[in-house]
């Protein structure tokens, strides 16, 4: 990764020794992976790190003061939820080395999409008497790196709740019902949600189960995802501005429909696709059927 160009100066990577991410799992710890393809919004993420600093280094070659307050930062980013946010903050101590051990919990129903992980060594506190060449301003950046987690696949990612429907508007026997609001500016995270109901077991089980779904789990997931993935395009072709020109904004309802369609229907247009919908709605269906591979267990 290319180091960014500060406006002063900043001390050489190798005063940080910074280990990789870990995931807190059932059996222990495990490296970061790549992706979490099984991942839903019911799955909390626990995490560690282990950062060592030579703060003396570190200060002398920043031009900074043996006594400049020091503090190595992680933040969090979500591009599904478009939330983020400061997992934890380490003050450094005044000697030699520091050693932050960073333990959090994160969310899920507040992730989605790629997160990101950016650990940061800062300078804590304004420096009135600094030089221009040093670092003066509050959490100045003297070190950085960034760590990614795919946490979204193929299949449509959403927050979702489980509820009693009896005491809804839906109907009692309905399963799950995926609630659409907002317009294709709105963020997709505000715009949908899935609803489940309590009284359905098999369903309520399986999205408990989701992280580890036993055969029975993966079907009705798989006939969820089906139908919500319908609802999604259905509702995407019912608007007029939805279109390939349109210039929707990256986290937004209308940029997640539009690459949920595209992932369905490669190579088609939106007018083909809408057209197709018009004149034969019983082969839409089918095509549609077909595209989210439904029950490909």
């Amino acid at each position: 990764m290319s180091r960014r160009v500060l406006p002063y100066r900043v001390p050489t990577e190798d005063v940080v020794s910074a280990e990789s991410w870990r995931l807190v799992v059932e059996d222990g710890e495990v490296p970061l992976p790549e992706a979490m393809p099984d991942w839903d919004y019911q799955l909390d993420l626990s995490l560690r790190r282990t950062v060592r600093v030579d703060l003396e280094r570190a200060r002398r070659q920043s031009g900074l003061p043996d006594d400049a307050p020091l503090v190595l930062s992680a933040v969090w980013t979500a591009t599904g939820s478009n939330l983020s946010g400061p997992a934890e903050q380490i003050p450094m101590p005044a000697n030699a080395t520091g050693v932050a051990e960073f333990d959090f919990r994160l969310r899920g129903a507040d992730l989605g999409g790629l997160l990101l992980l950016d650990t940061a060594l800062l300078l804590a506190e304004r420096r009135t008497d600094a030089r221009p060449s040093t670092p003066r301003r509050a959490g100045s950046v003297l070190w950085s790196d960034r760590q990614t987690l795919r946490l979204q696949g193929d299949a449509p990612q959403f927050p979702m709740a489980v509820i009693d429907f009896a005491r809804t508007s839906f109907p009692d026997d309905a399963a799950w019902h995926l609630q659409i609001s907002g317009g294709l500016d709105s963020a997709t995270m505000g715009s949908l949600l899935l609803l489940v109901n309590e009284r359905n077991s098999a369903t309520a089980s399986a999205f408990q189960k989701a992280s580890k779904p036993g055969p029975v789990d993966r079907i009705v997931l798989s006939a969820v995802y089906a139908d919500a993935a319908r609802t999604m395009v259905e509702h995407a072709l019912n608007q007029d501005d939805f279109t390939e020109e349109t210039d929707f904004a990256e986290g937004s309802l209308g940029a997640t429909l539009l690459n949920l369609v595209e992932q369905l229907f490669p190579g088609q247009s939106i007018t083909d696709i809408r057209l197709r919908r018009q004149q034969s709605p019983a082969l839409f269906a089918s095509d549609l059927q077909a595209a989210v591979k439904i029950f490909k267990v």
